[in-house]
Order: structure tokens, then sequence, then C-alpha cells
């Protein structure tokens, strides 16, 4: 069994060493957990409450971007080096995660998670997790699922994937190394080894 992340996920998928028994992404519970919110110290949010808001619309901003441009998103991060995958296999990874992003959801996670942390006796039995629960998320000024309703993100051409994508079309692609990737490095590296 392995728990791994993406796009390392479906690569392994397409490569055929893994099958799929859960996916966080499509199977319940975890489907339709909120993941994920910024996370900022008390300290930085009392003295720099503005930059907090501003960081957060323009992460909830950038979420909404990707749900609307998932190829376009793959292509961005694997250009900018962000990761060591390929433009097509980064595709097929994003467009089998969603972003979209909620002031609400963020909020109903938090307490959800200090629950289940209860539960799991990672908090004291006499944690009030309401409590902690309030004092852990902050609403921040400007920042609000009306805020979000409203805005509007580019469409861009070609960053959308196609709706008759399938894993298995990408695995001779990755599986052929035709171009430096990933997947050749970590060729290149066993042989050294």
């Amino acid at each position: 069994a392995v728990a791994d992340s993406e796009p390392i996920g479906s690569l392994l998928l397409a490569q055929g060493k893994v099958k799929n028994v859960a996916d966080q992404a499509k199977d319940a519970p975890y489907k339709d957990e909120y993941c994920c919110a910024v996370i900022v110290s008390g300290k930085f949010l009392a003295a720099n409450p503005k930059a907090a808001a501003a960081a957060t619309r323009a992460l909830l901003k950038a979420a909404k971007w990707v749900e609307a441009n998932p190829a376009a998103a793959a292509r961005l991060s694997v250009e900018k080096k962000y990761l060591a995958s390929n433009p097509e296999l980064n595709t097929v990874a994003i467009s089998h995660l969603r972003y979209v992003p909620s002031v609400s959801g963020a909020d109903e996670a938090v307490k959800s998670a200090a629950a289940e942390m209860k539960t799991a006796g990672m908090l004291s039995p006499s944690s009030n997790v309401a409590d902690l629960a309030k004092r852990a998320f902050a609403h921040l000024d400007g920042v609000s699922d009306e805020w979000l309703n409203q805005l509007q993100v580019e469409r861009v051409a070609g960053g959308q994937v196609p709706p008759d994508q399938d894993i298995r079309l990408f695995a001779e692609l990755i599986l052929s190394d035709t171009e430096e990737s990933c997947c050749k490095a970590r060729k290149s590296l066993a042989k050294a080894k």
C-alpha cells in the first residue's frame, strides 16, 4: 500500500505500478473536505491585518483560476520549475483535484478538524473544540464567500482539460521519456546507483 500526492500518484497509475483503492479527491468522506487554508500567526495577523487579507484574497483568486484553467496551471507549474514533471502528466494530476475556494468551507474545515483531533486523542478530552476553532479561524476584511462569488477569473485559451481525457492515453508518453522529465531523471538516478 502507498499513499502519495500528485503528480506522483498519476505517474504510478499510468505506469501500472499501483492500483487505486481510495482517492481523497474522489472518495467519501474526504472528497467533500475543504482544502486548503491560509495559516498565519496571531502576532502577524494583529500587526498586519491588511496584508493577511490581501494574501488570502490572492490565494483564493489563484485557486479559482486553477479550477477554471487546470491545463494552463499545469503548464505554468512545470515551466516555472515548481515541480519536476511534464505538462501533460501534471495536467492529468491537476484535473483530478478540485480548487474551489470557500471562506465558509475553510471555517467549517477548522471546526471539523478540531473535533476529529479531539476524537483521535490529539487534543485533551477537556478541550473545548468550538472555542478552539473560533480562536483559530479569523474572518478578514474583504474576504468572504460573497466576494468570492462575485470574483471573475479569465478562462485562458487552451487552459482547460479536454472532456475525453483519459490517464491511460498519457501512459505511453510518460513511459517513452522523449523529453527531459521527472521519469527520465529518476531512471538516470537509479542507474547511477
